[in-house]
């Protein structure tokens, strides 16, 4: 009963039953999201997916953010999923390192798009979208994970499954086989980590999981327990799995607001390496006085960023050592710390050397402790308890904003960016979501 439990809670929680906190923490998602699928929007990957919608002759139906170009609702959601997870910018639920909203953004606005939905419906929807997706990521977290599935992408399909289900009022049946359906294409394997894939992966479970409620609304069929069926999701793809996550507390436990984001272009594990590697080199003007940094954090940190020498900006993001040495010598993570040049800069080649990361199992995931030697001796320490972007010490507001703006500029016009800042702050009195989308879908202009 747990899938028809959870479809159950989902369709019926109204507008009025959700807290104002989340509402405003899902305005400040949505945000974020926009800004990354912005920010990337004319990353080569994304010109291969429109190159291919051209051979495919895709019907122009709704829009590319960031871009003039359109595609039908099922590739505008993969394009727009895929480019919002490109930068590795997007926000991160730490418990399970799961990105939420790459897979549920998408189908939320490409609906509203094509049939002039308000802000309010989009916000209901993604809301319920990243709460059931949240959940079903806390059940089978990490076991699942450390089977190699990319979660962001296997439990995110059922979250933009359920949010493409509300705004086209499926009823509780149809929902169930729009779950089966998005469960039965659960995908993504953490060996694309570092390439074009990895991204790929939240855009095909936006794709996917509307593609499951399109057919479900036309009366295709599947299981109605995708979740605890003896060879179901989770006993199929998850050893250790606890079912019970997916309910519990509904409607008085929000997991939407552990939704954190990230103030760096990288995996949010390497965010309290990076806070500290600021804070020294703040410390130590000349990089030629490091004898070495030693740094220690959670295993999860050389689990997934062990790369010691990459050779590309992409690959650059999953390196300790590549972002420990950006870190300490431009006292930034963006995205311009993470381009090929970068990478391959000689400069930045002798000082990853010097870094020198530990594991320590006590660690939390945004904790770390670095010890900076220099060539005579001296040592300088540095402790990050919780990095910044995480949910104990979170962006702020005006944080947020700077990320956006620095994010579109070149992308859209500075009149446009304050206009959908605005806007998106003020999501839930938007009547239409038409009202929005002209001002996030133009070419580029000049920086």
């Amino acid at each position: 009963m747990i899938t028809q439990t959870l479809v159950h809670n989902c369709l019926n929680t109204k507008w009025e039953d959700i807290p104002q906190e989340v509402i405003q923490h899902a305005k400040k998602s949505i945000l974020n999201w926009m800004g990354v699928a912005v920010g990337a929007a004319y990353h080569p990957s994304v010109d291969m997916l429109l190159s291919l919608k051209e051979d495919l002759q895709s019907t122009e139906q709704v829009s590319i953010f960031g871009r003039k170009e359109k595609a039908d609702i099922l590739f505008s959601s993969l394009i727009n999923g895929m480019s919002s997870h490109i930068f590795d910018y997007d926000d991160t639920h730490l418990d399970t390192i799961h990105h939420p909203s790459g897979p549920v953004a998408p189908v939320c606005f490409a609906l509203a798009e094509k049939y002039g939905l308000s802000g309010k419906q989009v916000l209901r929807a993604f809301i319920l979208g990243v709460e059931a997706e949240l959940r079903i990521s806390n059940a089978v977290y990490p076991s699942h994970y450390h089977l190699g599935w990319h979660i962001t992408s296997t439990a995110g399909v059922f979250g933009s499954a359920i949010a493409a289900g509300i705004l086209l009022e499926l009823n509780e049946e149809q929902m169930l086989y729009a779950l089966g359906i998005a469960g039965t294409q659960a995908f993504g394997l953490r060996e694309m980590f570092g390439t074009m894939t990895k991204p790929f992966h939240p855009g095909k479970a936006a794709e996917n999981g509307l593609l499951a409620a399109l057919l479900a609304q036309k009366g295709f069929t599947s299981s109605k327990q995708v979740l605890e069926a003896k060879r179901g999701f989770a006993n199929v793809l998850a050893p250790e799995h606890d079912l019970d996550k997916v309910n519990v507390n509904w409607g008085t436990q929000w997991e939407t607001l552990k939704n954190a984001f990230k103030p760096y272009a990288c995996g949010i594990v390497l965010h309290p390496a990076i806070d500290a590697c600021i804070a020294l080199g703040k410390k130590v003007a000349d990089p030629a006085l490091v004898k070495e940094i030693e740094i220690t954090v959670n295993p999860y940190v050389l689990e997934l960023t062990g790369k010691p020498e990459p050779q590309t900006g992409l690959e650059g993001k999953f390196s300790i050592y590549h972002t420990g040495a950006i870190a300490f010598l431009d006292g930034d993570a963006s995205e311009e710390q993470y381009q090929d040049a970068k990478v391959l800069d000689p400069r930045t080649i002798e000082f990853r050397n010097k870094i020198k990361p530990v594991v320590n199992e006590a660690f939390e995931e945004d904790e770390c402790a670095a010890k900076l030697t220099t060539v005579d001796g001296n040592v300088i320490e540095y402790r990050v308890k919780h990095a910044t972007g995480s949910i104990e010490n979170p962006m702020t507001d005006e944080m947020l904003c700077s990320k956006f703006r620095n994010l579109v500029k070149g992308i859209l016009d500075s009149e446009n960016t304050e206009t959908i800042i605005q806007k998106l702050y003020e999501l839930d009195s938007v009547e239409d979501i038409n009202e929005i989308i002209p001002y996030c879908t133009q070419s580029k202009v000049s920086a």
